[in-house]
């Protein structure tokens, strides 16, 4: 049974400041915990109902031998980052951000400027792993990679993408100019036209105020998603930045770029 400081410093991995000091996150729910320990991800310890303890002893017992610790439904809910806390909780380790510049010469890279919101944040993520996207980069202004709400959105994806935080623009700067930068613009060309190429970058960015004034010259192809609403119709102002990730990776799976 977890004791009272364990569940403490479990609650204390709610809060950024704490993740990054002892280098540990949360993820529950099995769906996500499953995925967990199907990566390479090193796990710390996991909370969870009696029964389910028992089922994971099964399929994952190389990976949970010694690290489950049994609890009741109130001390999960007291760990818990939800509403209604589910069969298990696991603390992992945040692994070390490992970027090497040649990946993005061989293949398509999504980066993020600023994404605030944690559901669009693990959305993307989610998204990237379902088109095979490997690399995602994160501006530093992004919400936290390891936020609980992230971990969450990503329904298991983010063990299996690369993900760091790190200075886009160094970053972008140092691109071979045959890399090209694909922004995501209002006023771009339209992606069903423009001729996509690989490998590539494809940047994102903030969900109001869109791709920041420092990284805008970096773009070398301006792209937008026009829409689809009649001439004389009301039309909305902007897509939501999670969705717009979803269209441009399948663009680039239909064109056989993925």
């Amino acid at each position: 049974m977890p004791s009272k400081a364990e569940i403490s410093f479990a609650r204390s991995l709610h809060q950024k400041k704490f993740r990054q000091e002892h280098k540990l996150f949360i993820t529950e729910g099995k769906k996500a915990v499953e995925e967990l320990l199907r990566s390479v991800y090193r796990v710390k310890k996991i909370y969870a109902l009696a029964d389910y303890a028992e089922k994971l002893s099964g399929p994952f017992a190389a990976r949970v031998k010694g690290k489950i610790s049994v609890a009741n439904e109130k001390e999960l809910q007291s760990i818990s980052t939800l509403t209604t806390a589910q069969e298990c909780v696991a603390l992992a380790e945040i692994p070390e951000a490992k970027f090497n510049k040649e990946s993005i010469a061989g293949s398509v890279t999504l980066m993020l400027d600023n994404i605030s919101d944690p559901g669009n944040m693990g959305t993307i993520v989610r998204t990237a792993h379902w088109f095979g996207i490997e690399h995602v980069i994160c501006s530093e202004r992004c919400v936290d990679t390891y936020n609980p709400k992230v971990v969450q959105a990503a329904m298991g994806s983010l063990f299996f993408v690369n993900v760091i935080q790190t200075g886009l623009e160094k970053i972008l700067s140092s691109l071979k100019k045959s890399i090209p930068v694909y922004g995501t613009v209002l006023n771009g060309k339209n992606i069903y036209e423009d001729k996509l190429q690989s490998p590539a970058v494809i940047l994102l960015g903030n969900e109001s105020t869109g791709i920041s004034e420092e990284l805008k010259p970096f773009i070398t192809h301006p792209i937008t998603i026009p829409p689809g609403v009649k001439t004389g119709k009301h039309k909305p102002d902007s897509l939501n930045v999670a969705t717009a990730a979803a269209i441009v990776c399948s663009e680039l799976t239909s064109k056989n770029i993925l």
